[in-house]
């Protein structure tokens, strides 16, 4: 709303300052700044609103050291997530960009999802909460909407080199030349990590079939982007556990994430660093800073020992935004390696059902790979403290960002 006021202020009145709106390296920081405020002020009167109205966490006994003490702790704290994402988004972003409609839609539908999973938790007193198969529906619902998006909206393109990339030698004997590039245009090409020449076309799953078939790449596409939602939004939700250990681990995603979009959606830095040119996608770098700085803002509640839990509300949330971010930016295929931790959660949790099963069916007694899944609770079995735990899932987190982030160049 004010990038549009600031606009029209500067087109008809040229008001010092006005122009600064049109930047969006300014208005990310005031989004950042903002969801901050807004998070850590006005996250405090949320959580005590929660508790007035009972909203509070039901532990299940799982035998952990210091487990009943977070029994009555508020939860459906992802509405400070959500609340303070969602007012500077709309305060300084764009809104006729398709991919800040995108994650606005993203964060409004699984958050819906994740309050009707907690509300039936808490009020209607169900520990199941919202059905799987109805809680599966609605991720797919959003993949749908998705892929489908990025597949046929006009807006969605890039923008390819028309010649090729000038060498190192080229550049010491002719000095440095901007390379053109094609007009805009519609695409399936994603990109491939730790590959030198690293596009791939969803599109060549397809056309060995026939040339109109690329026509139909969205068979493919789409599918793959309500998997990558729903297994993200699983991953994000199963690593809520201990206290901050969600949080801190989006906020290193979406971070990095961000300078992906960042890089993305400018013509001289992907230039540079020679990787897919996104018009219009670098404006999510101002969803990004706010959605980073409302995840920090929400820690400071949720650090050890938490005042409040974000509960499905913020969780699906937060997986689903992440899915989002990484289709829209090209770097889908980098999601197992940006969310290792969330990755390893969701594979302890695979490898302990299908192990015990397999041992149970064999055997006739079930066999645990790990003492308790997901993983964070196997380390508080063999005695570690959450603090401990968090920061060390953190530490991992912020070495596989930098891992991430050398793909920009490592090829």
């Amino acid at each position: 709303m004010l990038y549009y006021l600031f606009e029209y202020l500067e087109k008809h009145y040229q008001i010092p300052g006005a122009g600064l709106f049109q930047f969006i390296s300014f208005r990310a920081a005031m989004a950042i700044i903002l969801s901050l405020l807004i998070s850590t002020i006005y996250g405090k009167r949320i959580i005590l609103f929660l508790r007035k109205k009972q909203v509070g966490e039901t532990v299940r006994d799982l035998g952990l050291e210091g487990q009943n003490e977070k029994a009555g702790t508020p939860t459906m704290g992802g509405l400070i997530i959500i609340l303070s994402t969602l007012i500077p988004v709309l305060l300084v972003a764009r809104l006729d960009n398709i991919y800040t409609i995108l994650l606005i839609i993203t964060t409004v539908w699984m958050g819906i999802i994740g309050f009707i999973d907690d509300y039936i938790k808490i009020f209607k007193k169900d520990k199941a909460g919202l059905q799987g198969k109805f809680k599966v529906l609605g991720q797919v619902g959003l993949g749908v909407i998705v892929g489908a998006t990025l597949y046929f909206h006009p807006e969605v393109t890039v923008r390819e080199e028309l010649t090729n990339p000038v060498t190192q030698q080229e550049i010491i004997v002719n000095g440095p030349a901007e390379r053109e590039f094609k007009s805009e245009e519609k695409s399936t090409k994603t990109t491939i990590p730790f590959v030198k020449n690293n596009e791939f076309d969803y599109a060549d799953l397809i056309s060995w079939i026939s040339k109109d078939a690329k026509d139909y790449a969205w068979l493919i596409f789409i599918p793959l982007v309500i998997f990558i939602v729903t297994a993200v939004s699983n991953g994000a939700n199963l690593t809520d556990g201990i206290d901050g250990l969600a949080a801190g681990s989006s906020a290193i995603i979406v971070l990095t994430l961000g300078i992906f979009a960042w890089v993305s959606g400018n013509i001289i830095f992907s230039d540079y660093l020679n990787i897919m040119y996104i018009p219009r996608v670098g404006e999510i770098t101002v969803y990004i800073a706010a959605f980073v700085g409302s995840l920090v803002g929400f820690l400071w509640y949720n650090t050890y020992p938490a005042q409040v839990f974000m509960g499905d509300t913020g969780s699906l949330t937060i997986g689903g935004i992440i899915a989002v971010i990484a289709i829209a930016v090209r770097k889908e295929l980098l999601i197992p390696v940006l969310c290792g931790v969330f990755m390893a959660e969701v594979l302890s949790v695979m490898l302990q059902v299908s192990y015990f099963k397999y041992t149970r069916k064999k055997f006739g007694e079930g066999r645990r790979i790990f003492l308790m899944s997901p993983l964070h609770h196997h380390y508080q079995k063999k005695g570690y403290h959450e603090s401990k735990i968090v920061t060390r899932f953190w530490i991992i987190g912020i070495m596989l960002a930098i891992a991430t982030i050398v793909t920009l160049k490592l090829r």
